[in-house]
């Protein structure tokens, strides 16, 4: 796997907004759907607000692959689920909190128990 680029995660950092498309089992992707991320070091993390339950992740689940788009930045993704017992659980709480702060209601939910169980650390493919 690939890392991001130092100018890539500062211009996924800035957005405020990404555009995520899974890869069917086809191979097609899905309709992109705009979901926050966040960068933690030099990773990218992304969750779904809604929890499991939500079509765009559940789309996540059949490859673990998919596309996504944000401040010019177009690259296909890798998805990584992450253990929401994890430490890093806590600093991606924090990133959310500092990122998204004007946005208190939908930051609640994004930190919940519920939506911390879809972490997902999104690794850019070759």
């Amino acid at each position: 796997m690939t890392s991001w680029t130092s100018d890539e995660l500062t211009r996924l950092d800035d957005a405020d907004e990404m555009r995520v498309a899974a890869t069917r089992r086809d191979g097609s992707l899905r309709t992109p759907v705009i979901v926050w991320m966040v960068r933690l070091g030099d990773d990218l993390y992304t969750r779904s607000v809604n929890g499991p339950d939500a079509a765009w992740f559940r789309g996540t689940r059949a490859r673990h692959e998919g596309h996504i788009s944000a401040n010019g930045i177009e690259k296909d993704v890798t998805f990584v689920d992450i253990d929401a017992g994890d430490a890093v659980n806590a600093d991606l709480d924090a990133a959310y909190q500092s990122k998204y702060r004007r946005y208190s209601g939908p930051v609640a939910s994004i930190t919940s128990p519920l939506a911390r169980s879809t972490t997902l650390k999104v690794i850019p493919q070759q």
